[in-house]
């Protein structure tokens, strides 16, 4: 199978999912990613119900190997980390500023070690600044960056989603590592790659900057549906289904003949593009009775029929046992202590090539033996 990152070592001392994020992305890659983690208790991630093996650890931590050290308090431990980062090529932290120094593990000790060394530095709100000292997690870098707001129904403001803020950063992470790696190879000369939860995700919401900073626009949550023509609606059996109509006529035209309704583009809020943005509400309560007439599938099948862009909203279970899953073989699986673990592959294929081997999330201390040559 493509393995693009086979030969690259990387160790991996994150924790949460900004820095095991970062490290699973090039462990999909094919890279050696050895996570190193405190004696006894690890990543705090993987606390759960009295275990160390939580689904939150398991998500970010796929591909790797695990060891313990303690950097902090015994010297045994910091020269066996030193002894690894003279062979390695990439170095992952994502802790609060100042606590790299109090690990001994900081970018300048690192680096004299090993210049060839990439060390990547993922932060909540950078290493000075004003919010420098602020703790970071998922929410607070969303609605620091301004992302939050374009999720939350001002009618009802709750969180709602994913941890995005956390994983856009450690994509953003693995990506500064690529480049440094690619100019690695001309230079000879590691680089550090720093980042901040705050930054990434402001870039993530580039589209909110730019109409402000072009058109001196604050987009708002209804913003980017408005103007995308985007809906959902509930049908006749609870179920939901997703449309995204764009501009193009044909769109229109077409759900006009879906719905039973051939004059339904002569409606005043239906007319244009234009008039339907303006009148977005109206458009809505013309429609969602039409759709809760009729069960999920029965949309499904008529809206595919007449090429209207649409989805059912699927949960995760109805994803994987879905045709389009199946025949792309997003899930894999691999075997390990605790038996069969099933997750999805890596999105990338190279030369029409998917990766679906697959290495379990590690116990704590499993691979101290092979590494350290010590005891679990």
């Amino acid at each position: 199978m493509a393995k693009p990152l086979h030969g690259i070592r990387v160790l991996d001392m994150g924790t949460f999912i900004t820095g095991p994020a970062c490290g699973m992305l090039l462990a999909d890659l094919g890279a050696e990613v050895i996570k190193v983690e405190m004696p006894e208790t690890g990543d705090p991630f993987r606390a759960f119900k009295g275990d160390l093996y939580s689904p939150h650890y398991q998500t970010y931590n796929r591909n790797k190997k695990s060891i313990t050290l303690n950097t902090k308090t015994s010297e045994e431990d910091r020269k066996a980390l030193d002894e690894l980062v003279e062979t390695a090529d990439v170095f992952i932290q994502n802790f609060r500023p100042g606590v790299a120094e109090r690990l001994f593990v900081d970018a300048a000790r690192l680096q004299e070690i090993n210049p060839r060394l990439v060390y990547v530095d993922i932060s909540g709100f950078g290493n000075d600044g004003p919010w420098k000292d602020r703790p970071a997690f998922d929410t607070v870098s969303q609605a620091a960056s301004g992302f939050l707001r374009l999720l939350v129904n001002p009618g009802n403001p709750r969180v709602v989603g994913p941890a995005i803020g956390d994983a856009v950063t450690g994509f953003y992470a693995a990506y500064g590592v690529l480049a440094a790696l690619y100019e690695r190879e001309k230079t000879g000369k590691g680089r550090r790659v720093e980042t901040s939860m705050f930054e990434a995700m402001a870039h993530f919401n580039l589209d909110d900057f730019t109409h402000y900073l072009s058109a001196d626009e604050v987009m708002g949550p209804w913003s980017r549906p408005h103007v995308s023509q985007s809906y959902v609606f509930e049908c006749a059996d609870g179920g939901w289904i997703a449309l995204h109509m764009s501009s193009p006529p044909k769109f229109w035209e077409n759900l006009a003949e879906a719905v039973g309704q051939p004059d339904m583009l002569a409606r005043p809020e239906f007319e244009s593009r234009p008039a339907r943005i303006a009148n977005y509400e109206n458009v809505v309560k013309f429609l969602a009775p039409i759709f809760a007439e009729k069960p999920r599938a029965y949309w499904e099948e008529r809206l595919t029929s007449l090429e209207v862009p649409h989805s059912a909203v699927y949960s995760s279970k109805e994803v994987l046992e879905g045709d389009l899953a199946k025949h792309h073989r997003i899930e894999v699986s691999g075997e390990g202590q605790r038996g069969t673990f099933r997750t999805i592959r890596n999105p990338i294929r190279f030369d029409g090539e998917a990766e679906s081997d697959l290495t379990p999330p590690p116990e704590l201390g499993q691979h101290n033996e092979e590494i350290l040559g010590r005891k679990p």
